[in-house]
């Protein structure tokens, strides 16, 4: 039986990275696939700046398009540059992502001073590799000092703006920036480095975006520091499994928020690999099905979107309040890094992916790096209208159904998960793979459970990013008060928890029209086996108008079952079994049918926030809107719940 396990990290269980006395292995696999991968540098590309991902001829056929097809967009870029705007935190620099943001504006300053031929975007770019040399730390003294996310922004922005501006730096700071990169790299290198008994948790982004920097600074450096090529290799051997783990339908079992932070350094790794050694790693499932996950993530008019996982604060982003806000919408736009798209439709030549990113574009959605869409839009892939995308899709991997009226503002639609954390392709994997270990805590024990969106408004789903994540958080069952997997422990409810139980987690059947749907679930197997729940299974059917939820739930004893429903504001009661659900803009009425005499309380949302790096799971307590709990009247073997989403809302009692 395959049980996820965890220790150390975010906090006491999870394991973001390297951790080791878990395999009983003579050797290490990484050993191998550093040994037989390629991840050497082009003999044309040695002694040669720039390399890593342009050279000086192709940095000219950008300058072009900058001039021409890419006027607009570039002179946006233009003004916008942050090493401009702002100068470089000071050290330590310690602030949550302030390290991150260094490294991103090297990056961004070093293109453009190489497009423009400014030299104040020079100064600029040095400036902020100055503060970075200046970090003593790379990252957070407290946390996983020097080998962490900040570790792998800002050598990825030292390797980009040392590579870049190789020709226009002296001597003296060739070297200080050579020194420092090959100082943290290494850093980095050796707390990577396979040996027996160790495993990674390869599909999260904790080790992903560090090993993407070490292999942007190690093409940078290759033929200048020794120790480069064994750092490329390392990178190269990681995503071998990286890669492998990856979903293949293109969901992103993080959640939104971090397939926003994460998938771009996917993209770096394979840009700067790609374009050093010649070998071209792009023929992965999962990101040619990327376009879906974006486009049916969005809730109808595209400033919102299905918040499963961990994503930001649930109704307090959607009410466009909150500490997050404006880092999920900066000015009031969606922050979605759609130009990552872009990169994808040039590559698989997809009009479908150019369609999607076009659909964002015009939604006035954000990027990250808008620098970068001079180098992945290509403006002969002609986007068709959103029309041409089918309005409903199911995820097989991970078993999340999603469906609505139309790609408009004024559309309902709906998202339904009923998949195991890591999706159906791990439970394999896991065993091929003795060496990954799960770190899954920013997926959430919600399973059965459902979002649906009337317009832009929500009218009942979930509730954002949770330091703690719960069952009772979403739209799904407790069973005597409890709810799914080991919930409760701290930020990873899967930890210790049988894979082998959890990939009994399906979507059983899916139909689908222009004028409703009907989906079936079930989700037994995620609930602890002395629970003795040996079925929950879930109907949703759509009709064009009402929304109706059908649960058949039955335990080995009696139990006393409670299913959760979320509002974003409120929860007003009509009558004993009718209630409105409000949010910031719409109301909706639930007619609660089944079961016959059930207790139906109004409670506050309460999640735990995540707290900071290192301590996820100690965040501050949130109110996040209200929910209803309907709990049957006594203990029972067997049960079925009924509650039905209609038309205008009923006037509430006084």
């Amino acid at each position: 039986m395959l049980l996820l396990a965890g220790c150390s990290g975010q906090d006491a269980r999870e394991a973001l990275g390297p951790r080791d006395g878990n395999v009983t292995t003579a050797g290490h696999p990484l050993t191998e696939l550093m040994k037989s991968r390629t991840f050497a540098l082009k003999p044309e590309l040695r002694s040669v700046h720039p390399r890593v991902y342009f050279t000086d001829a192709e940095l000219q056929v950008l300058r072009e398009r900058s001039r021409t097809t890419h006027r607009v967009l570039w002179g946006q870029v233009v003004q916008n540059v942050r090493a401009l705007k702002n100068d470089p935190p000071p050290p330590p620099a310690e602030t949550r992502r302030a390290q991150n943001e260094v490294g991103i504006a090297i990056a961004e300053a070093a293109l453009v001073y190489r497009i423009e031929n400014d030299p104040k975007f020079l100064a600029a770019a040095k400036k902020y590799m100055d503060a970075a040399v200046s970090y003593d730390i790379w990252g957070y003294s407290y946390n996983k000092p020097n080998v962490d996310l900040a570790a792998g922004h800002l050598l990825y922005g030292m390797g980009m703006g040392y590579d870049l501006l190789y020709q226009d730096l002296t001597d003296e700071e060739r070297l200080r920036y050579r020194r420092k990169i090959a100082r943290q790299a290494q850093l980095l290198a050796d707390h990577y480095a396979p040996r027996p008994g160790r495993s990674y948790s390869y599909s999260q982004n904790h080790v992903f975006i560090p090993m993407a920097g070490l292999a942007v600074a190690a093409y940078a450096v290759y033929d200048e520091v020794p120790a480069a090529p064994q750092w490329a290799a390392l990178a190269r051997a990681i995503y071998d499994r990286v890669l492998a783990t990856y979903s293949p339908d293109g969901y992103y079992y993080e959640g939104f928020e971090y397939w926003v932070f994460s998938t771009p350094w996917i993209i770096h790794y394979l840009d700067a690999h790609l374009h050093a050694t010649g070998e071209d790693l792009y023929n992965q499932p999962g990101l040619r099905n990327a376009h879906l996950y974006l486009a049916h993530t969005m809730a109808p008019g595209g400033q919102t979107f299905f918040d499963f996982g961990d994503a930001f604060e649930g109704p307090r982003t959607r009410a466009g309040i909150g500490d997050e806000y404006e880092r999920s919408h900066p000015g009031g736009r969606l922050h979605s890094n759609y130009n990552l798209l872009y990169r994808l439709a040039a590559k698989y030549r997809s009009a479908d992916v150019q369609t999607v990113a076009e659909w964002m574009r015009k939604l006035s959605h954000v990027n990250a790096e808008d620098f970068w869409t001079l180098a992945w839009q290509d403006t002969g892939i002609a986007a068709r209208e959103m029309d041409a995308l089918q309005p409903w899709h199911h995820f097989a991997d991970h078993d999340v159904f999603c469906w609505r009226t139309a790609w408009t503002e004024t559309a309902k639609a709906f998202a339904f998960k009923a998949g195991p954390p890591e999706g159906h392709h791990t439970t394999a994997l896991l065993r091929a793979f003795p060496d990954w270990h799960l770190s899954a805590g920013h997926a959430h024990p919600d399973a059965n459970s459902f979002i649906y969106f009337d317009g832009p408004s929500c009218v009942t789903g979930d509730s954002g990013y949770a330091g703690v994540p719960m069952a009772e958080h979403h739209n799904t069952l407790l069973v005597d008060g409890r709810g799914q997997a080991l919930e409760g422990r701290g930020h990873d409810p899967w930890d210790g928890f049988s894979y082998d139980a959890l990939n009994t987690v399906r979507i059983e059947s899916a139909t689908a029209g222009n004028t409703g749907f009907t989906v079936t679930g079930e989700a037994a197997g995620t609930y602890a086996p002395e629970l003795g729940l040996t079925r929950f299974r879930r109907t949703l059917r759509f009709d064009g108008q009402k929304l109706t939820v059908v649960d058949d739930v039955v335990a080995s004893t009696p139990r006393t079952f409670t299913q959760v429903l979320h509002a974003d504001v409120k929860v007003e009661p009509v009558s004993a079994n009718t209630f409105v659900f409000s949010s910031t803009a719409a109301k909706s009425n639930l007619t609660v049918t089944a079961p016959q005499g059930a207790k139906l309380e109004i409670l506050p949302n309460n999640v735990t926030a995540p707290g900071p790096p290192g301590s996820v799971d100690k965040g501050e307590g949130q109110v996040r809107g209200e929910k209803l709990h309907v709990t049957t009247a006594a203990p029972a073997k067997a049960v079925r719940f009924e509650f039905t989403f209609q038309g205008e809302p009923l006037r509430a009692r006084q």
